[in-house]
């Protein structure tokens, strides 16, 4: 089986986790999942069919979409060199608990661990 799927980085400062998916070719699929937070996805170029429990929409960049908790969804490259990224927190609102499910990340790793680089240019 080939994987039709997105290039993915994921890159984490302070309180913020960013996983950017580039869909090289239009028809590309982000899999179908569902997450216990609701998090934003920016769509920052290309377009995306979104499918969110079912229903479709497509969006065409620069556009912000919701993703609510516990609802599934996926992502479908309708252009080639879509750009989007999932944003969310790394912890609850309380910053009592990891909002990352521990069941997807090895013993020995925590989200630091897999972080990109971050480059601060100042003005």
């Amino acid at each position: 089986m080939t994987y039709n799927g997105p290039d993915i980085k994921i890159g984490c400062v302070a309180n913020l986790f960013s996983r950017m998916m580039h869909f090289a070719k239009a028809g590309q699929v982000e899999e179908g999942h569902a997450h216990p937070f609701d998090h934003l996805t920016l769509l920052a170029a290309g377009a995306l069919r979104v499918t969110v429990e079912g229903k479709t929409t497509d969006f065409k960049a620069p556009h912000m979409l919701y993703i609510k908790a516990e609802h599934q969804h996926e992502l479908e490259a309708l252009e080639d060199g879509t750009v989007a990224y999932c944003i969310h927190a790394l912890r609850d609102k309380n910053g009592s608990g990891d909002i990352i499910d521990p069941s997807m990340v090895p013993a020995g790793v925590t989200p630091r661990d897999f972080a990109q680089e971050v480059v601060c240019v100042k003005p």
